[in-house]
């Protein structure tokens, strides 16, 4: 049977999988051992730049500064792409180049939407 995975694929790869959890909680319950631990008030608070921290950890933030530093990942992630395609362009042709653009268009268009949605303005 070609098409069959024989028993010898999953034994492999629940062997890898126990393999990966057993050297995860092997290092965790070694660095257990090792550490130092002895815990205090002042390591318990909140740390600020070297500044007490003041007023309640609850406070709420405009979604303004999410969603722009969604919009950075999304162009960060742009970029992550952008690299291999230049690299390869020579090789892929202008099929790629066409899919590229439409790419960066489509990107472009999610900007604007942004922009136009007043998402970008900061007051």
């Amino acid at each position: 049977m070609e098409g069959a995975v024989g028993m010898t694929e999953y034994l492999s790869v629940a062997f890898f999988i126990i393999a990966g959890t057993g050297i995860v909680l092997f290092t965790f319950f070694l660095a257990r051992l090792i550490r130092p631990h002895n815990p205090y008030k002042e390591k318990s608070m909140p740390y600020e730049c070297a500044e007490d921290p003041v007023g309640d950890s609850w406070i709420k933030f405009n979604n303004r500064f999410y969603i722009f530093a969604l919009m950075f990942v999304i162009f960060d992630v742009e970029v992550v792409f952008l690299f291999p395609w230049a690299v390869a362009f020579g090789e892929l042709g202008l099929f790629a180049l066409v899919e590229m653009v439409i790419f960066i268009l489509i990107l472009f268009f999610g900007l604007f939407y942004a922009w136009k949605k007043g998402v970008l303005k900061w007051v």
